[in-house]
């Protein structure tokens, strides 16, 4: 294919990037067409690797780009209202001075529902602390540290774990275990941006999901329910 997506293409980047970049093929609709997902594979906008029993479908460093630079190109008019809204995110960020990249932010697991139940908590179970105790009136942190900082602790805690070595299977188990002192929340948001299209690392699953213990399932960064057990880091 050239440079530019047709208008088809475009949409399942979009719909793509609506999922933070990465999703399973069987999750996308409209349906995508082998033509169309190995038209963007060949232009580099698009990668895709075998999950389960469906690709995984990941916009490259190349399909971020483009998508920023393209948030005004005219779409058919049964997709005005995409076209609409996408023109409309163009004037914000240009009027903001940021990236695409930053207002979508990274991959979320999604919310898992709480039974009804178990929803509402008995007043004398919320707190053990005294309204006044030095407990309750601890602030907590308005936000963790910087993503820059989370990826250089992961690579140095996969370095440790391999002894050096690059390109080598790091379990989140092991990984997990090594960065104990790291909230679960913050070390998830350094995976999610690894997933989300880091050039040097990737995340993959256990080719023999009946191979997992209890250990390697609760360490699992599952991201929409889709579990993910392994680090990897190239360069």
């Amino acid at each position: 294919m050239s440079e530019t997506p047709t208008s088809k293409q475009a949409l399942i980047l979009w719909c793509l990037l609506g999922r933070s970049g990465s999703a399973l093929q069987s999750v996308i609709v409209p349906k995508i067409e082998r033509a169309d997902r190995e038209a963007l594979i060949t232009a580099h906008l698009l990668e895709a690797h075998k999950q389960g029993r469906s690709l995984r479908l990941t916009v490259t460093d190349k399909g971020w780009n483009w998508a920023g630079a393209h948030l005004r190109d005219p779409l058919p008019p049964s997709l005005r209202v995409l076209q609409d809204w996408l023109e409309l995110l163009h004037a914000h960020l240009e009027a903001n001075a940021a990236t695409l990249a930053e207002f979508i932010g990274p991959m979320r697991a999604e919310p898992k529902s709480v039974p009804a139940s178990k929803a509402k908590v008995p007043a004398k179970s919320r707190s053990k602390d005294p309204p006044n105790s030095k407990a309750a009136r601890k602030p907590k942190s308005a936000s963790g540290p910087a993503p820059a900082r989370i990826r250089e602790r992961i690579e140095a805690a996969y370095l440790a774990l391999t002894g050096g070595e690059r390109a080598t299977a790091v379990r989140l188990s092991a990984l997990r275990a090594h960065l104990a002192d790291v909230e679960r929340e913050t070390l998830d948001a350094g995976l999610a941006a690894i997933l989300r299209g880091d050039p040097n690392a990737r995340l993959s699953q256990f080719s023999d999901p009946k191979s997992l213990d209890a250990v390697e399932r609760e360490a699992a960064y599952a991201p929409a329910g889709e579990p993910f057990h392994i680090l990897w880091i190239q360069s």
